[in-house]
């Protein structure tokens, strides 16, 4: 997908759940174009540096090894520490502090784990919303849904969708209808911005009387950055959900969906195999939907839009151009 601003925007990112990880576990990754290495430190605290070693290039996501809160380099034993910085040679009497890899700053929350990527290697700018306290006013905390990952959690790997893309559907309340087949014509409520973060809420007309302004359903929407989009549904189920989009390289994207469904009395921790059949039928699959649209789109730089799309869509693009520092590659 041609798109006229950078894949490789600034602004937290999704790479996986945390559940993937266990004490000792190491992955390759690859995110903004760069390979990456992920492992979770005997601490338990999770690490993310470039994968390949400055020694002689090994990329330490393949057999790299846990060594405390170290990742050890396959090839020759060379140790790494959070920071990049080489903290030992086996057998060598000191390190080589000369060359240290790029260390990006994690944080995890809600079952996830993100990273922050800034093209220049600046630190984070704005701290990252967590899903149970994004909307203070809705109740609800950790312990009254049921866990997302993995039952309720899907993950599409290397699409051909920038993050703007999907980010778009946020001032976009008509789409329901031709894309999910709502039975009514959602309506945009309320949108804006502040800092990095646009809102919105669109609503769902009482199908019984959609002229009186009662709303059976409201969806409000979180956008923290490009990549990363929080929802609540406010009605009769209350669930909540995120949904990142995080660039590969120039090309693709990997998408992370997670829903957190309340589980009213029930003590499980585990949704029940009916409520999870449920999910994914009527919820899960909306993901789906949207990228059988997104795949084929192309980018209208100046679109023709309806005179009901156009100041909130003016809102979110001119919103988006902060995320965008560095200049699209040719």
């Amino acid at each position: 997908m041609k798109v006229p601003f950078t894949w490789k925007p600034t602004g937290w990112f999704m790479i996986g759940w945390s559940e993937e990880y266990r004490p000792g576990a190491v992955k390759p990754l690859k995110y903004f174009g760069r390979d990456l290495v992920a492992w979770r430190g005997e601490s338990g605290e999770m690490h993310v540096l470039d994968a390949h070693c400055p020694h002689l290039g090994a990329h330490m996501g393949h057999r790299g090894k846990v060594n405390g809160e170290c990742i050890e380099c396959p090839y020759h034993g060379w140790g790494f520490g959070p920071d990049g910085i080489n903290k030992y040679i086996p057998y060598e009497d000191r390190p080589n502090v000369t060359k240290h890899l790029r260390a990006f700053v994690v944080n995890e929350m809600h079952e996830a784990i993100y990273v922050w990527h800034d093209p220049q290697g600046d630190p984070p700018r704005w701290d990252l919303p967590n899903v149970f306290e994004a909307w203070p006013e809705q109740g609800g905390g950790p312990d009254d849904y049921y866990r997302a990952y993995p039952e309720m959690s899907v993950k599409y790997e290397g699409e051909p969708v920038h993050p703007q893309i999907p980010l778009e559907n946020a001032p976009d309340s008509m789409h329901f209808k031709y894309v999910h087949d709502a039975t009514v014509t959602p309506v945009l409520l309320d949108y804006g911005t502040d800092g990095p973060t646009f809102r919105g809420t669109v609503g769902w007309p009482n199908p019984k009387d959609p002229d009186s302004g009662e709303m059976a359903l409201k969806i409000h929407t979180l956008q923290n950055g490009v990549g990363n989009t929080l929802n609540v549904f406010e009605g009769s189920t209350p669930y909540r959900l995120i949904f990142c989009v995080t660039p590969v390289d120039d090309e693709k994207s990997d998408m992370f969906y997670s829903i957190w469904w309340p589980r009213g009395t029930d003590t499980a921790k585990v949704a029940p195999e009916s409520t999870r059949t449920r999910v994914e039928r009527q919820f899960l699959r909306t993901l789906a939907d949207d990228l059988e649209i997104w795949r084929y789109q192309i980018y209208v730089e100046n679109p023709a839009l309806a005179q009901i799309d156009a100041k909130p869509y003016g809102a979110l693009r001119k919103w988006a151009r902060q995320f965008y520092e560095v200049p699209p590659e040719n």
